[in-house]
């Protein structure tokens, strides 16, 4: 499976989130606590959306090795900002690592990652893919499961309602598996965005869905931790969105329910059921 993690809020360099954490996403590359695998080394990503622009599509650089070593990786974390990045470190289901595997994919102004996986992946390609708007299609370039989620998901309407094509996605792949003799045949964790608001999901099938937490409101972990000083710079909507906690401090992390979905947006935050339609 693979670890993820989202920022949202007061402009950061993506060392500070990146790198800097105790248990930060570099360490999950090497020691992972929560994930199936120990080690995500078969390729990562970064994804974010320059400050004081009006190029709308989001910035994606993508490798096929480990994220612990890379120089190029520790280049642009040092000297990017941004209000919003996603990054990814991977670890393989069965899908080739290659550099067009890797996460977050882009589609226009969306970026779009996941954890888990389709059981029985092999059998539905075919369906699935078919499925597809053929206005789509051609822009897949990799051969993931994950992939394929997002065209189908942007078939289905991400554009204009993220969670209602989200569901209507897991719905279509649960009745092919389901036609397939797949009793449980999506296991996800989804972080989607269009450059302002973020919805991640928390799902899976059989139930016992990838771990998946968001942070606390600012100010409440400033009244429980008022000795550290870095939170002063940080607005209150700043929100980290992640597969497992960069670290210890009490009352900082907290579990998304499985079968929910929330939505980082400006103003009020939400958190919801989910479920396949």
């Amino acid at each position: 499976m693979c670890r993820w993690l989202v920022y949202s809020g007061t402009p950061q360099l993506l060392e500070t989130i990146l790198y800097k954490p105790a248990h930060s996403l570099i360490d999950q590359s090497l020691h992972s606590r929560l994930g199936v695998e120990t080690t995500n080394g078969d390729g990562f990503g970064v994804g974010w959306y320059a400050q004081d622009s009006d190029l709308g599509s989001p910035a994606v650089v993508r490798e096929t090795g480990p994220a612990w070593n890379n120089r190029n990786l520790r280049e642009i974390a040092g000297h990017v900002r941004s209000a919003l990045f996603f990054a990814h470190i991977r670890a393989s289901t069965g899908t080739a690592v290659q550099q067009t595997n890797s996460h977050p994919f882009r589609h226009g102004r969306w970026m779009w990652m996941h954890n888990g996986a389709i059981a029985g992946f092999p059998q539905m390609r075919r369906e699935l893919c078919l499925a597809v708007d053929p206005s789509l299609f051609g822009d897949i370039e990799g051969s993931t499961d994950s992939e394929v989620m997002f065209f189908l998901a942007l078939t289905l309407g991400l554009e204009d309602d993220p969670p209602g094509a989200v569901a209507r996605m897991a719905g279509l792949i649960e009745r092919t598996g389901h036609a397939h003799g797949i009793a449980a045949p999506l296991q996800m964790t989804i972080a989607t965005t269009d450059g302002t608001s973020v919805w991640a999901f928390r799902y899976a099938s059989g139930g016992n869905a990838r771990s998946l937490y968001y942070s606390s409101r600012v100010d409440s972990i400033r009244a429980l931790h008022p000795d550290m000083s870095f939170l002063k710079d940080l607005s209150e909507e700043t929100r980290l969105v992640v597969s497992e906690p960069l670290g210890d401090l009490p009352g900082v992390w907290n579990e998304m329910p499985e079968h929910s979905y929330g939505e980082v947006r400006p103003g009020a935050d939400v958190l919801r059921p989910f479920a396949p339609s």
